[in-house]
């Protein structure tokens, strides 16, 4: 039997669209991977890094008798700002890479306490590929609540402390109120998230920060190179930028009308959405407690419980964050069936940003997007739903 010109037509067009994929997905990894090179290749070790010893403030002295933090050649570092409370981070994280570097410390601290290089292995710890790291290392131990006006520093960046007793148990991430002494501290300031970069400013303020507790304990620290830092974190946001990937399938109804809320209401609650305070609907997995997908309002307004029962809107869309799940392709394909089912219960139907309709073969290509994502994603080091992720694609 003969095959007709639309029957080759189509054929031809599967295949085009299958090579069209394969071409960008290898264009987008090489670019990517020129990213990954440039955010993860190790700084050069800075043997001129200053050492500031310990120094006490005296009551009623001026400022100037506290060590200033300042790399060589870098602009003075910011005046003093007061510090306000927000709790201190505790989210741990797991630092995958295979080079990783401390700050620098002398020789006969380094020969009492572990660098932080030293403990990457002991699970939760500071993570020096994504955050800026000041080590303190007090004159004699002391408690946690030594440090409580750097626990609730507020930086504009997430700020996590963790504290090091010398005993082999590793680092330990502090509040206010973690018992035992400590003989180590690690700063750690997150040098990106989706509000984008840490700021220079950001920057010299927590190393003035830093540089204003030590002489309180007393302790010694080595002074972050700040301008390094800045253009760090700026390569990091950078290729963050090109892995932030987020999926989205429309539902609209297939005769343009709108979809009344309290319809949409009860179809969302039936397929195991729950109405969040964000003014959308989740999708919680029951296993980890964490949002597999969620839906949306297409307008771009939120739903709250008042606006699902008085008024209507013209479509939802389902939403989701590639880099934020631990296995993005079975969500997705878990994702695309409640979609369908949704568009069945609803009378509408599946359609792309253009309004064209998606059937399974543009499924199956955004399928085979979210498969690239998530491999570019581990292949830079930051691995879809580990801690690290949730750091960097958070805010």
């Amino acid at each position: 039997m003969r095959m007709s010109n639309l029957q080759l037509a189509l054929i031809v067009a599967g295949v085009l669209l299958v090579v069209g994929v394969l071409i960008f997905n290898a264009w987008q990894e090489r670019r990517i991977r020129r990213r990954i090179d440039a955010a993860f290749r190790p700084a050069s070790p800075q043997a001129d890094a200053p050492r500031l010893e310990p120094t006490l403030r005296p009551a009623g002295g001026s400022d100037d008798a506290v060590p200033r933090v300042a790399a060589a050649g870098t602009a003075p570092v910011v005046d003093s700002v007061p510090l306000a409370g927000n709790g201190a981070m505790a989210t741990a994280f797991e630092p995958p890479m295979d080079v990783v570097q401390s700050v620098p410390v002398e020789p006969a601290a380094a020969a009492a306490v572990p660098s932080i290089a030293d403990v990457r292995g002991a699970g939760v710890a500071p993570d020096p590929d994504i955050e800026c790291i000041i080590t303190l290392q007090p004159a004699q131990p002391v408690a946690a609540g030594a440090i409580a006006a750097g626990l609730h520093a507020r930086l504009g960046k997430p700020l996590r402390w963790f504290g090091h007793r010398g005993n082999g148990v590793g680092w330990v991430p502090l509040a206010k109120d973690t018992p035992g002494s400590f003989d180590q501290f690690a700063a750690c300031l997150l040098l990106a998230d989706r509000n984008g970069p840490a700021s220079q400013a950001q920057l010299e303020t927590f190393a003035r920060v830093i540089g204003e507790l030590a002489p309180t304990l007393p302790a010694a620290f080595a002074a972050p190179d700040v301008e390094a830092e800045t253009a760090r974190a700026e390569t990091l946001d950078a290729l963050c930028a090109d892995l932030d990937v987020q999926i989205g399938l429309t539902i609209v109804k297939s005769d343009s009308a709108p979809i009344a809320g309290t319809k949409l209401r009860g179809v969302a609650e039936a397929a195991g959405f729950h109405l969040s305070p964000g003014g959308r609907f989740d999708y919680v997995n029951e296993e980890s407690g964490t949002v597999d997908y969620s839906l949306h309002n297409v307008r771009n307004e939120p739903f709250t419980v008042d606006s699902l029962r008085l008024t209507a809107t013209s479509g939802v869309v389902l939403l989701l964050d590639v880099p934020r799940l631990a296995d993005p392709v079975r969500t997705f394909d878990r994702m695309k069936l409640a979609a369908k089912r949704m568009a069945h219960t609803l009378g509408g139907e599946l359609v792309d940003d253009n309004q064209r309709p998606l059937d399974d073969a543009a499924l199956a290509a955004i399928r085979a997007q979210v498969e690239a994502a998530a491999g570019a994603l581990a292949r830079g080091y930051i691995e879809p739903g580990s801690p690290r992720a949730m750091a960097l694609f958070g805010a």
